[in-house]
């Protein structure tokens, strides 16, 4: 049989999503599951498990004609971490090269195809991470900064701000919004509601909040001053911690790619954008991303084994 397929895995704090492709880039299948961090989620290695069986049966290919695969997961943040996310890619018959990273790397490599730069990855999760002209991987977080724009902290922020009573009138169809989502009947409901946690179990606690932040960043766009404030702080953040990275450059010019929903979204990617254009000892140029995440887990597999990217399998991984 021969061996000439590899598997990307862009494992999302929400969605899982695979790509099958031929050393030529040609994509063989793409399949989602659910999420893959196992401190979010109980049922993490069956999504991921689930997920390399059900791109094998989509591809019409089987276990031995994998010839690499790799896999970028959010929450692989400390050495120990590795254990068990080699236990996630550890199947019966899947005997091949293996790459386990952060999934800010199979997405910096998809964005920018492993040249120097920045990505800032904002949506279930938030990370900013570079690779320099050294080669050096940074993270926002090796300057212990952390950007609270992942979805569930803008919905966190605005609800405090609404129990604060931080609102104006031009907030009032935004705050109606929010206590619809949670089905309550006023501020005074949701501030008693918040002071008992507001839900029990972690899980679902994330899982709820970050589907309220969409509701936080299209009320943004609308106009609301608090949704406003809630994003231009964030935005904030981000364009600092872009900016602690930058300083680990030798280049003046440096490219930033955005990915993730909160920050493609229309209101923070242009905030953002405007943000970077302030004059400081660099420059920021913002590009879109060459290929997605799972793409570039893709690349990484295929560099496993000897296999450069040339510009007709990038093309063809972009179909």
């Amino acid at each position: 049989m021969t061996r000439n397929v590899v598997i990307g895995i862009d494992g999302g704090g929400t969605t899982t999503r695979l790509l099958a492709a031929n050393l030529n880039g040609d994509v063989l299948a793409y399949v989602e599951e659910g999420c893959c961090n196992p401190g979010k989620d109980p049922h993490a290695k069956q999504h991921v498990q689930n997920g390399i069986n059900r791109i094998l049966t989509a591809a019409n290919v089987g276990l031995d004609q994998v010839i690499a695969i790799a896999a970028g997961f959010a929450g692989l943040d400390r050495v120990e971490d590795h254990e068990w996310a080699a236990d996630f890619l550890n199947i019966d018959g899947l005997d091949c090269s293996k790459v386990i990273v952060n999934d800010a790397v199979v997405a910096h490599s998809g964005a920018l195809m492993n040249k120097p730069g920045i990505v800032d990855i904002s949506g279930t999760g938030s990370i900013i991470f570079a690779i320099n002209e050294a080669g050096r991987q940074i993270r926002n977080y090796d300057f212990r900064h952390y950007a609270p724009t992942a979805s569930r902290f803008l919905a966190f922020d605005a609800v405090y701000e609404i129990i604060a009573g931080n609102g104006v009138a031009e907030d009032e169809p935004f705050v109606q919004e929010v206590l619809h989502f949670w089905g309550i009947d006023d501020v005074a409901a949701l501030s008693k509601f918040g002071s008992n946690g507001f839900i029990a179990d972690d899980v679902e606690l994330t899982l709820r909040f970050g589907l309220m932040g969409p509701l936080v960043t299209a009320a943004a766009a609308s106009g609301s001053p608090l949704a406003r404030k809630v994003c231009d702080n964030g935005v904030q953040a981000l364009d600092t911690g872009i900016r602690l990275l930058g300083s680990c450059f030798e280049a003046e010019s440096i490219n930033v790619a955005f990915i993730g929903s909160v920050i493609r979204d229309d209101y923070v990617r242009t905030q953002l954008t405007h943000a970077l254009e302030r004059i400081s000892n660099r420059t920021y140029h913002v590009v879109e991303p060459v290929l997605p995440p799972a793409a570039g887990a893709v690349l990484l597999a295929m560099e496993a084994v000897g296999q450069t990217a040339d510009e007709k399998m990038v093309n063809n991984l972009r179909q």
